[in-house]
């Protein structure tokens, strides 16, 4: 064994072949199992080695391990998969063990692990391992540091985690196809003692996009700016389970990023602290509280709060990341009296629907028809009517009564008397104003001559 591990330490990634795919060659390799549905799975209690707790990977799962000569093997399989956005809406991707994005791999600084990686994609890939210090050999960027693993094909990859943190995977063959259609994961290292950095709930989510027209379901893979799904975990709201806590809990989360913009991560109701970044583990006396961390392409940020009592909103801060399927050709109406032309329209057309003039609200109440698989720009509802979201938001639930460990949706919250906003209808009087300027006012007094100019 310790002649294999060196072999691997110094040679790098290595080819089983194509009979490790077999029925018979697969019976060497760990388990390959799969999420079996979208939805926010419990995190995986570790039963064998080293302690640790879990996260929760949302509207995902953590892939199990096998236990071999004091190794932690994992087996991960590249395919094809089927993705529910979020209820009306499927996609094409491809991913890795049955799911885009892939299961979290979670194991603890100081094990050695042993990863299987089986092609069953129509063209060669590879695993880079992002953000973790190993064997350049087992860096995974297809034609420096490894051959490609070829479809069919079954390649392993082993080293030690020599620092806890919260780290990605994802291929570097082909990447911007591969990337394009959903291959990625998130890699969290526990710290070897279960009591350092400790926290209540931990959950982990991984950024990416699409551009799927309406109608379809395959990501256009060469887009590079223009996207219309900004998703979570490969999941849009209103598909985004909630991240449930408790009052009081030290809740962390995890986020990393794999699209090709940065988003600004804003909660409310919490000011947070920045505890986790690409590099580890932020000291106590470097944080500072915020409310809103700006997560850069292939940056991983983790930020911790105490949970207050109340449904938050938890979101992307640039605006059109949270909406679905965004026209970027769509006019602004607004201001535009176009009644008339509406109703010609209607005559030709008769599930014609103006929209715009007024905001883009009504959007979100109204069911407009769409294509087959396509998801409105604005939709979920929540207590008070339509939330007028998508993409990129989720919603924080805290509750007094939720039991540790429990991650089930507990519903909306019930608001104290006296702290819900409500409708007034007293007498307010006449509000201030501002005034302002016409642009020949502005030019006027910015020539205006002054002090002895005028004399």
């Amino acid at each position: 064994m310790n002649n294999r591990r060196n072999f691997l330490r110094t040679a790098g990634a290595t080819a089983l072949g194509t009979a490790a795919v077999t029925r018979v060659g697969a019976a060497s390799l760990p388990e390959a199992a799969s999420q079996a549905s979208p939805k926010t799975q419990p995190p995986l209690v570790p039963k064998t080695g080293r302690p640790y707790s879990p996260v929760a990977t949302l509207n995902g799962w953590t892939l199990p391990w096998r236990m071999k000569a004091g190794v932690k093997e994992f087996h991960l399989v590249a395919e094809p998969v089927v993705r529910e956005l979020a209820p009306g809406m499927k996609a094409n991707l491809w991913g890795y063990n049955g799911t885009s994005v892939g299961p979290t791999i979670e194991a603890v600084e100081g094990d050695r692990v042993r990863i299987f990686v089986t092609n069953r994609l129509p063209e060669p890939t590879s695993i880079h391992w992002h953000g973790m210090l190993l064997p350049s050999g087992m860096d995974g960027v297809t034609g420096l540091t490894q051959p490609a693993i070829a479809p069919g094909t079954t390649f392993v990859y082993e080293f030690l985690l020599t620092k806890s943190g919260t780290f990605m995977y994802h291929p570097h063959a082909d990447e911007m196809l591969q990337m394009a259609m959903g291959m990625m994961g998130l890699f969290i290292v526990h710290p070897k003692d279960p009591e350092q950095y400790k926290v209540d709930r931990d959950f982990v989510l991984l950024l990416s996009a699409f551009d799927i027209e309406p109608g379809s379901a395959t990501p256009k893979v060469n887009t590079m700016l223009d996207f219309n799904l900004w998703t979570w975990n490969s999941r849009v709201f209103p598909g985004i389970d909630p991240l449930v806590a408790r009052t009081g809990d030290r809740v962390r989360i995890r986020v990393g990023n794999l699209t090709m913009t940065n988003h600004p991560m804003h909660l409310h109701g919490h000011h947070f602290e920045v505890t986790g970044t690409d590099g580890g583990w932020v000291p106590q006396s470097a944080r500072w509280p915020e409310v809103t961390t700006d997560v850069a392409v292939g940056q991983m940020r983790a930020f911790e709060f105490d949970a207050t009592a109340g449904d938050w909103a938890f979101h992307c801060h640039k605006s059109h990341h949270t909406m679905n399927a965004m026209g970027h050709a769509v006019p602004t109406m607004v201001g535009v009296d176009a009644r008339g032309v509406a109703e010609k329209i209607t005559k030709l057309i008769p599930d014609y629907m103006h929209m715009g003039d007024r905001g883009m609200h009504d959007m979100a109440e109204m069911e407009m028809p769409l294509p087959d698989n396509t998801l409105p720009m604005m939709t979920g509802s929540g207590p008070f009517g339509a939330i007028g979201m998508g993409g990129m938001f989720s919603v924080l639930k805290v509750r007094d009564n939720q039991k540790p460990g429990d991650y089930n949706d507990p519903g909306w919250f019930k608001h104290p008397p006296g702290t819900l906003a409500k409708a007034y209808t007293g007498n307010l009087g006449e509000p201030a104003r501002g005034r302002a300027s016409t642009a020949d006012e502005r030019t006027f007094n910015a020539r205006k001559p002054t002090g002895h100019e005028g004399h």
